[in-house]
């Protein structure tokens, strides 16, 4: 795992490799109870229902296989991002003016709401928790902007316009 100053340049890293610490630590608690927690249960169902006989029928045992397959897809697909990837903390951006990875942006549409949300990595975002992707469209389009800047977006109903209300960055 590479870590970073924080700043977000232009390189040649892909930017889908970008986490924050705390989607970082999500990802690694999500492998440690696969690994240790969740797939051991299941392999010990699976060697359980193997004991029983016939395994064409036996619905624990190809579950259970069905589920060891879904486990393994998912620590290869952890193990890999996180080896990956490029930890960026958003405290530590010095910029704070400006919208960059990390920011928590407070905007206004058209219709004059306010709507609040964070840009993260592509593999932690999450709109419930208000966390779009680095790469969505609506962080393309609010990224490097300031307070008072109109940024427009593309939607299916055509360009909107947003206004940037306020950037905030965790200390």
């Amino acid at each position: 795992m590479r870590w970073s100053s924080g700043v977000v340049e232009a390189s040649k890293t892909p930017l889908s490799r970008y986490l924050t610490p705390q989607g970082a630590a999500r990802m690694r608690e999500e492998l440690r109870v696969l690994l240790y927690e969740e797939r051991p249960k299941i392999v010990e169902i699976v060697s359980w229902a193997a004991g029983n006989g016939d395994r064409s029928e036996n619905g624990d045992y190809l579950y259970g296989k069905r589920r060891l397959r879904e486990i393994d897809r998912r620590v290869r697909f952890l193990s890999k991002r996180l080896d990956q990837a490029v930890i960026v903390d958003p405290a530590a951006q010095p910029v704070r003016d400006r919208v960059f990875f990390g920011a928590s942006v407070t905007y206004i549409d058209e219709d004059d709401a306010e709507h609040r949300i964070t840009i993260t990595g592509c593999d932690e975002a999450d709109l419930s928790r208000g966390e779009v992707s680095l790469v969505s469209p609506i962080a393309r389009a609010l990224m490097r902007g300031r307070i008072g800047d109109e940024v427009s977006l593309q939607t299916p109903k055509g360009t909107a316009f947003l206004e940037i209300a306020a950037i905030s960055y965790p200390d």
